[in-house]
């Protein structure tokens, strides 16, 4: 398991690089879309308590794979296989294509690694490495908004990555060790847990940090935006459960900050993907209101640490949902854009939609009721409000899933889909399995769910989507970024640029 380990870890950067010699790179190029299948395997067969100490590198790195570790391992690698599979045929006539491969290969392999370290060091290293290559998959294709979107991506990940070196290093102080085990059981001081709430939560879409996300998954390849909302925005998830004092010493204002935040991504997301008339754009603030329900349960953990042992697994399993689901929109996309808005195209992308929208005997509906139940225990008067607005989000998912629906069965064919197909159908049906494949437990609670709960939401708001589109109702077009462009605009007023005139000549 030691050389698999090892193997996980350092194929994506030896394919990476082998992309460079002129010699090695046919064979680089045709290995590159196996490169996370070592971490699958390893998800799949490494034995609990898996650790591997190399002393030498960096402060002393470790790896380890405990339960939560090898869900987000197994879920990322399933998806960037797929994803690098799809990116064969998308991008077969691009001349850019061996550039795509090496950013993102080093974008996989920190993908991977966060999952992998278990010290804070070697998370930082593998967590940086993601960020920052995938800046090139953002601007691959060169164009004027290609270039914004990633001047902004870049800049927040700069302003996230600070707070995230701070943060870290006020709680290694605090701790007296760099090991994520120990630091799970100290309690860091109150500045390095807001620090790395903001530092992650960038990464995580959290309202007010998610400005980089609307403008990246629109000029992003297809497979780029897959990987992107599916499996890296999980990794400032991932963040949160392992630097943050979860199941420790309570802390009621930056829990109550997280679920207010949280509560608010959940239906701001929704009305702003609404205005939307880009399907990557409306999958983007999709991103930002699902990752609302995961924010909800870590802020209510750190509010009501007793309820953490039951949200923990919640969390995880709506973290692996979201991935798988959203993943399967976003190459569904792509096959629209190639084949058009055919009816199979449209059951198979309907599929992960209802998954999202919390349909009867689907991956979500699993995903909502363990997240529920787990967060049965808050005090009041959270427990009442989120019996009333978690039902309400559900609804109002189910709005933009037909929404996007209705975005793609307007496509027309525009180009060649092969090679498309068969790894789009992979990753739906992973997703159709995933509540009988996660756990034993997922059957029964499946079979003991009363599914007119759960279907309740999904009619109406296919009813509601189906009146809307009859009625001809439009809503106000919001631009992606939203409050960046508010920003823009406002900066761009007589005063404002007085105000920078004054403060250049300072």
């Amino acid at each position: 398991m030691v050389a698999l380990t090892a193997l996980a870890l350092l194929l994506p950067w030896l394919l990476a690089l082998a992309l460079g010699p002129r010699a090695a790179r046919p064979v680089a190029e045709r290995l590159a879309c196996l490169a996370p299948l070592p971490a699958l395997v390893l998800a799949l067969t490494a034995p609990d308590g898996l650790r591997l100490d190399v002393p030498w590198l960096l402060l002393g790195s470790r790896f380890a794979l405990d339960d939560t570790g090898r869900m987000f391992l197994g879920v990322t690698a399933l998806v960037w296989l797929l994803a690098g599979w799809y990116a064969r045929g998308y991008l077969a006539g691009d001349p850019r294509r061996r550039a795509f491969q090496a950013f993102f290969l080093i974008t996989q392999a920190g993908n991977l690694g966060v999952c992998l370290a278990a010290d804070a060091a070697s998370f930082y290293f593998f967590f940086a490495a993601m960020t920052f290559a995938a800046y090139g998959l953002v601007v691959h294709t060169g164009s004027r908004e290609a270039h914004r979107a990633g001047r902004v991506y870049l800049a927040m990940a700069v302003l996230g990555e600070a707070a995230l070196v701070a943060g870290m290093l006020l709680a290694v102080r605090a701790a007296g060790s760099h090991h994520l085990a120990d630091l799970a059981a100290a309690s860091p001081p109150a500045v390095a847990v807001w620090l790395l709430v903001a530092g992650f939560g960038i990464k995580a879409g959290v309202p007010l940090l998610h400005m980089w996300l609307p403008l990246a998954h629109p000029v992003a390849p297809v497979p780029a935006s897959a990987v992107l909302s599916g499996v890296m925005l999980k990794a400032g998830l991932l963040g949160w459960l392992r630097f943050l004092p979860l199941g420790g010493a309570a802390l009621p204002e930056v829990g109550t900050t997280l679920m207010a935040a949280g509560l608010a991504a959940m239906f701001l997301g929704v009305a702003a993907g609404l205005a939307q008339r880009d399907a990557k754009v409306l999958l983007a603030y999709s991103s930002v209101s699902q990752m609302g329900f995961m924010t909800l349960g870590v802020g209510a953990g750190l509010k009501a640490p007793e309820l953490w042992p039951a949200l923990l697994p919640a969390v995880v399993l709506y973290a692996v949902h979201h991935a798988l689901a959203k993943s399967a929109l976003f190459l569904g996309v792509g096959v629209a854009g190639a084949r058009g808005g055919h009816r199979l195209l449209l059951a198979g992308m309907a599929l992960p939609a209802l998954a999202l929208a919390g349909a009867p005997f689907s991956s979500g509906m699993w995903a909502k009721l363990e997240l529920k139940a787990a967060l049965g225990g808050l005090p009041a008067p959270w427990e009442g409000l989120l019996a009333w607005l978690l039902p309400l989000a559900a609804l109002a998912t189910g709005l933009l899933m037909a929404r996007l629906l209705i975005l793609v069965a307007g496509r027309e064919a525009r180009g060649d889909a092969a090679g498309l197909a068969l790894p789009w159908w992979c990753l739906i049906l992973a997703g159709l399995a995933a509540p009988f494949w996660l756990a034993p437990a997922g059957t029964r609670i499946l079979a003991a769910t009363p599914l007119a709960m759960a279907l309740a939401p999904v009619l109406l708001a296919w009813g509601l989507a189906h009146a809307a589109r009859r009625l001809a109702l439009r809503g106000p077009a919001i631009p992606p970024g939203d409050l960046l462009v508010l920003l823009e605009r406002m900066g761009n007023l007589p005063s404002c640029r007085r105000v920078k005139h004054w403060l250049g000549r300072i």
